[in-house]
């Protein structure tokens, strides 16, 4: 009998195992495939190792901006992926290893859950039952791939992130269908290596959900490095190599080597079991309240599978209420200060509100916007570089409703900006914050203050 059974070694899963252990209660692990789930094994980790390898290319290719001349600069295609595996295979040891550690036991296996009794919650894995008090579904999400005709036909060159990860040879050329995150960043490093990328998205502008002004910005960036847009575009077929399409209601076509297909995702809810205990869903995702509970009792649900916040960080956080619920300490899952990071060169950060979140929600709000030069950090080491800050206020109170930022290193500065909307600070306070100088994180302060 176990307190806690979770099923889905992911984000969500392993850090509510690796939490829940800890405090003492008796836990298994369900993972079918790898620990670490997609974002260890085939999203963020590994396409992060990547973007740094094509981040230290351009950086080495502008070189000669810093004093430092590098000639005959080549890449090791081959030795990037190889790396990338290596990191990979580290951190997924590193999971197994701090579940171990509080106790957890792990079955590398599909669990599906078979029925509630009085004793507790029913689960079957590899020939073997289960018995447990509460559970914790954390199946994740898959890739779509949208009923395109001759999609499906073009089975050696279309791939999503999976199998673009998987590559053995740089692709002379690469079409991205779907402009979001994911598709933007493995443009970001294929254009970087020299790849010739071409983006169609349906939507006017890249990014939906971030910043509608920083996300121009970063497609004009992307646009100085080759990459072609076509937006407000809608694909009507792929043939081969070659992806047809509409764009302002004419007939267009573009060919590439490989075509990626980044159009989203949707929660793994079959298979499961959730039918016999009869689970709630909700628009694809299994429906939770704030506690992550589920409509049935014991039963509860973090993650990709929800289909609310399909981020890695926002698991993680779930998986903790839930563990923090069951062990007496009342919490509840907020997402008003949930990051976001494009990890594009230049990176692209966000969290709370936007401007058109803020209008669409009826929010009064006042914004500055400061250039990212203003930080002295910024221009000694971006040298010709560009970028932007911008912060969100109530219009009343002051209080912080959102940060954003287009520039490095922005992704390891934008948890100041998360704490602040977390605790509600207010312009005054923030004011009195004293930043270490010369930092880039000094364009948060700047920008308070230009106001």
């Amino acid at each position: 009998m176990y307190d806690l059974a979770i099923i889905g070694g992911g984000p969500a899963g392993y850090v509510a195992a690796e939490r829940a252990g800890a405090k003492g209660l008796k836990v298994v692990l369900f993972e079918r495939k790898d620990l670490g789930g997609v974002c260890l094994n085939e999203g963020c980790i590994p396409t992060k190792t990547l973007l740094y390898s094509a981040k230290i290319y351009d950086n080495a290719k502008a070189g000669a901006k810093y004093g430092v001349n590098a000639d005959n600069l080549t890449i090791d295609f081959s030795r990037m992926m190889a790396r990338k595996n290596k990191v990979v295979k580290k951190l997924v040891g590193g999971v197994g290893a701090s579940l171990k550690a509080c106790n957890v036991d792990v079955v590398q296996a599909s669990a599906v859950i078979k029925g509630r009794s009085a004793e507790g919650v029913e689960l079957a894995a590899d020939g073997k039952k289960y018995l447990t008090r509460d559970v914790l579904i954390c199946t994740g999400s898959e890739a779509v791939v949208p009923p395109i005709p001759g999609l499906n036909e073009a089975v050696d060159v279309v791939v999503t992130n999976r199998e673009i990860l998987q590559l053995k040879e740089l692709p002379k050329s690469l079409v991205v269908i779907g402009g979001g995150v994911i598709g933007i960043e493995f443009a970001s490093f294929f254009s970087s290596l020299g790849t010739k990328v071409t983006i169609i998205e349906m939507l006017p502008e890249i990014l939906t959900g971030m910043d509608a002004q920083m996300s121009a910005m970063l497609r004009g960036m992307l646009e100085k490095k080759g990459i072609v847009f076509f937006m407000s575009s809608k694909v009507t077929s792929v043939k081969g190599h070659e992806v047809f399409f509409e764009n302002e209601g004419r007939a267009a076509s573009v060919k590439g080597d490989k075509i990626l297909v980044s159009v989203g995702r949707r929660p793994n809810t079959q298979g499961v079991g959730l039918e016999s205990i009869g689970v709630e869903l909700h628009r694809g995702g299994i429906k939770v309240d704030e506690q992550m509970r589920t409509n049935i009792p014991n039963v509860f649900a973090a993650g990709d599978v929800t289909g609310f916040s399909l981020l890695a960080h926002t698991a993680s956080r779930e998986g903790e209420v839930v563990v923090n619920n069951l062990c007496g300490r009342k919490d509840l899952m907020r997402y008003n200060a949930i990051p976001g990071v494009v990890y594009t060169n230049p990176e692209f950060s966000g969290v709370g509100l936007t401007e058109e979140a803020a209008k669409a929600q009826n929010v009064s709000y006042k914004v500055a916007t400061l250039p990212m030069a203003y930080a002295g950090r910024f221009v000694a080491e971006n040298e010709g570089g560009t970028g932007l800050c911008k912060v969100l206020v109530g219009a009343e109170y002051e209080q912080v409703l959102g940060v954003h930022m287009l520039g490095n290193p922005s992704s390891e500065m934008i948890y100041g900006a998360a704490m602040a909307i977390e605790s509600e600070m207010t312009l005054k306070e923030l004011q009195e914050v004293v930043f270490p100088h010369p930092t880039v994180s000094e364009i948060f302060k700047e920008t308070v203050f230009a106001f």
